[in-house]
């Protein structure tokens, strides 16, 4: 899909595309108890989208609050209250606010990283419209902040991944059509990363010996055992393709050299769940909003 050359400004609607992990290895644990992980992300779309209204109070409103999440602990609203102490700590304008109006179309809790990439976009919008000029690898660093999935969004690029997921390693890959099913369960991620029995010593490897097709993911098999309809997803998804799950889930893919291949799958997708045909992004739609890296 393309976006060649658009002009941002605060009339626009700002692209959030998805992720997959097309594999994702839990390699290690530090000390404060945060997963050390090997993974590649690769950047889809659709995904979710964002406007922006300017405000002169200094406040951050979100206009479309998401059921069951309060305005204070939504991402979206956090990426711009950093943004905002940001410019502020630069001796920046102090009165800067926002309005934002956030069009959901990623589930929650399905392994897309949906609310990560909001808060991304967040970001390098409003380091755009509000002409803060922070560089990329600023804003990957206020993204940290915000959880592990957000630096990735800022990169921009398809990434081969380590540490908690902030290491990252830019990575050609070829066009690719993905087929995504969501069965009707949410994923709670904390929950499996919690778990007991979840492997965390897989062997590491080098950036140079990943290919296509390498792997697997070590959530799955938790979430599997906890969600029996993530399992019957993937049991349905692997007499067509090679099935995956990405992230801790509760989504599921399969990768197609062709979209129509993919599309005709898509239409015997069972009527309980949901599911949907996704294209592989090169670059992330914002990616000339920051500086190069």
């Amino acid at each position: 899909m393309s976006h060649a050359n658009p002009v941002w400004n605060w009339q626009s609607s700002y692209p959030a595309p998805a992720k997959l992990n097309l594999f994702l290895h839990v390699v290690g644990r530090r000390v404060d108890g945060y997963h050390l992980l090997q993974t590649v992300f690769r950047l889809i779309e659709p995904g979710d989208s964002l406007r922006f209204s300017p405000r002169s109070d200094g406040r951050v409103g979100l206009t479309t609050p998401l059921p069951g999440v309060r305005a204070d602990d939504d991402l979206s609203v956090r990426a711009a209250r950093l943004l905002q102490a940001e410019a502020a700590a630069l001796s920046r304008r102090s009165d800067l606010g926002v309005d934002i109006s956030l069009h959901k179309r990623l589930p929650l809790g399905g392994g897309l990283g949906g609310g990560s990439s909001d808060a991304a976009t967040v970001l390098l919008a409003l380091n755009h419209l509000w002409q803060l000029g922070l560089r990329r690898e600023r804003l990957q660093e206020i993204g940290l902040r915000l959880g592990a999935d957000v630096p990735v969004f800022i990169f921009g690029r398809n990434a081969f991944a380590q540490g908690v997921g902030e290491a990252l390693h830019a990575l050609d890959l070829p066009e690719r059509y993905y087929l995504v099913v969501q069965p009707a369960v949410n994923v709670s991620t904390g929950a499996i990363f919690a778990a007991p029995e979840l492997r965390r010593d897989t062997p590491t490897i080098g950036v140079d010996e990943w290919s296509a097709g390498f792997g697997g993911n070590d959530l799955q098999s938790v979430a599997c055992t906890r969600f029996p309809q993530i399992a019957a997803c993937l049991d349905w998804l692997s007499r067509f393709a090679e099935a995956r799950m990405t992230g801790s889930g509760a989504c599921v893919f399969a990768e197609f050299a062709e979209r129509v291949l993919a599309e005709e799958i898509c239409r015997r997708v069972p009527p309980d769940w949901r599911a949907w045909v996704a294209a592989g992004l090169a670059r992330h739609p914002l990616h000339a909003l920051a500086g190069d890296i």
